[in-house]
């Protein structure tokens, strides 16, 4: 078995979803933020999710407040704020550190599997992960790459 499909993350809600039930689905995992100058990406993001969620797609948001303070909601509002403002609908986490001694178990994983520019630290919001339908991670995107540009290796992996 993979070792993305032994890892879990948290709901805002505070329910733990664990990666194992995303099996046989390609996830695309993003570190978002609501005041960020990239936010409009969750258009993007969100019209992959719609296009692509009944072929086997999932779209998983992990807000982040650790670059600049681009995330001031918290895990009570983010889900209402990114509906709301960016019309978002794809599952979003608890809010989560992706770099230092308290980053998210997820990213851990995805960072040292996927090393980026400048190591594998996560440089700014949006970085995105691919994972592909048996749970190995694929690529890494910077974070200006929009979520279209993602598109056409997404649909290799579905």
């Amino acid at each position: 078995m993979s070792t993305f499909y032994s890892l879990a993350a948290t709901t805002p809600q505070g329910k733990e979803l664990t990666m194992e039930t995303l099996k046989g689905k390609v996830v695309l995992i993003v570190n978002t933020a609501t005041k960020c100058g990239l936010a409009p990406q969750f258009e993007g993001l969100e019209a992959l999710h719609q296009k692509y969620q009944d072929k086997g797609l999932v779209v998983l948001g992990f807000p982040c407040d650790q670059f600049a303070g681009q995330e001031p909601e918290s895990n009570d509002t983010v889900e209402a704020t990114c509906k709301l403002n960016f019309g978002v609908t794809f599952p979003l986490m608890a809010k989560s550190k992706v770099n230092g001694k308290e980053t998210n178990e997820v990213f851990k994983y995805l960072k040292k599997e996927l090393g980026g520019t400048f190591g594998s630290a996560i440089k700014w919001n949006f970085t995105k992960f691919l994972i592909d339908k048996e749970g190995n991670p694929v690529k890494r995107y910077a974070p200006t790459t929009k979520p279209e540009a993602i598109e056409q290796d997404i649909l290799k992996l579905l």
